[in-house]
């Protein structure tokens, strides 16, 4: 349960550019996207230098509430979060961490921002009553799925210009909640949106580490129901794609098809076997995509409950992709349109190593689709475990790229999932 936090406003000089912007006038919890995060570590209970045991919240086990129908209906406004990146003043240091060598936005640091705007969003939709206004929260809200964050082709962010982050739960399973968060930015006078993104949190015990169950979701008006309606959508589809999955399940009649003329594509028919490949022209064999990077985990790294931040994570495989998509383009993306179905599978431990493996998968005009995979070697274990996909759509402004094409039946089926993601 959240007690009520009093939040200094912006200087000034922003309120009025802001009030000019026709946002944020006279709005006393407006925050800072650092003051979203110390929020976070202030209601968890998190010390602030880093200690080896893991941060557990103890003596409230019996309070927590496992019937969800006794637990109080929370309305998607009770929820409800806005903060601000505040660029547009010169004096601060802020700039320097968003903006880009090409002066533009630095899209990684939005994904952390997006992680810690939806952990806080998920503690003010949980309220218990049986817990005094003092006490800490017993759930640990991780993320568990990126379903998917949308840019707009036409509107992009100025790193001069103040962001508006905001966002609330909009879905709710037993378990689960479904945030739905926008990026707004000033442009001609006017705030628009210019980044949506939905992403999916599960509530976990602290103490016993086991699933949680969160107060059900009442939504009001319109809008709320349509998007409540949409997050019961969001969950059939993402199970029907579970079950078919190249995993579980073969290409289906049409997918055949397309990896069968790849492949003929690729053969000289003069030679009589299948044994000779060639490359057509404007392409590029799959595996000539790939760039790897090595990670060390490092404390600094972490989040509220001493593992790997979902953020940081999101950052290193975003830059990674996009220093692959410069390179196989030869040219900088012009935006990462669409992020999907990032799969949270495991925490990453800190002192754990992290391999991110970057590939080009598909092809089609100017967009690229890249898959980044995660895995971590824990060397006390000595094992190695996959944690993450990420899964990222890039415009590069190029009409003509030269297409993507697998050599083995592993690439072909990287290229069909590829494919789906694209047109998903």
């Amino acid at each position: 349960m959240l007690c009520p936090i009093l939040r200094r406003f912006l200087i000034s000089s922003y309120r009025l550019r802001a009030e000019v912007a026709g946002y944020c006038t006279d709005n006393p919890n407006m925050m800072t996207i650092k003051e979203v995060r110390d929020s976070l570590i202030n209601m968890v209970g998190v010390r602030k230098k880093w200690i080896i045991e893991e941060t557990k919240v103890t003596g409230v086990l019996q309070k927590v509430v496992c019937d969800q129908s006794l637990l109080p209906k929370r309305k998607p406004s009770d929820s409800y979060v806005q903060a601000v990146i505040p660029l547009s003043d010169p004096d601060n240091n802020v700039r320097d961490k968003y903006i880009t060598f090409a002066k533009k936005i630095r899209f990684g640091r939005l994904l952390e921002d997006f992680d810690s705007l939806a952990g806080l969003i998920c503690y003010n939709h949980n309220l218990n009553p049986a817990l005094g206004p003092d006490q800490k929260s017993p759930y640990a809200f991780v993320t568990r799925l990126v379903d998917r964050i949308e840019q707009s082709p036409s509107k992009l962010l100025s790193p001069y210009k103040d962001i508006i982050l905001d966002g609330q739960v909009t879905w709710v399973g037993r378990s689960s909640m479904e945030c739905t968060m926008n990026i707004k930015q000033e442009i001609d006078g006017e705030l628009v949106k210019v980044i949506t993104a939905r992403y999916l949190f599960v509530a976990v015990l602290s103490e016993t580490s086991t699933p949680g169950v969160v107060n059900p979701l009442d939504p009001q008006t319109p809008e709320e129901i349509a998007l409540f309606k949409l997050g019961e959508e969001n969950k059939i589809k993402r199970q029907r794609e579970t079950t078919q999955s190249l995993l579980k399940t073969p290409p289906t009649e049409d997918e055949r098809l397309i990896i069968h003329d790849l492949f003929l594509s690729t053969v000289d028919l003069n030679s009589g076997t299948f044994k000779v490949r060639v490359k057509p022209e404007n392409t590029v064999w799959m595996e000539d995509a790939i760039k790897k990077t090595l990670l060390i985990c490092q404390p600094e790294q972490r989040n509220l409950y001493n593992k790997i931040f979902g953020g940081f994570l999101m950052r290193m495989a975003y830059e990674l992709a996009w220093a692959n998509a410069s390179i196989y383009a030869r040219k900088r993306p012009r935006l990462c349109k669409v992020v999907d179905d990032i799969l949270f599978n495991k925490p990453v431990e800190i002192g754990s190593l992290l391999l991110l493996s970057s590939q080009v998968v598909y092809t089609k005009g100017s967009d690229l689709q890249i898959h980044v995979h995660a895995e971590v070697d824990n060397l006390e274990q000595g094992i190695n475990e996959n944690t993450n996909d990420f899964h990222f759509t890039f415009d590069m402004g190029v009409p003509n790229l030269p297409r993507v094409i697998p050599k083995t039946y592993s690439e072909s089926m990287l290229y069909l999932v590829g494919k789906r993601h694209y047109e998903s």
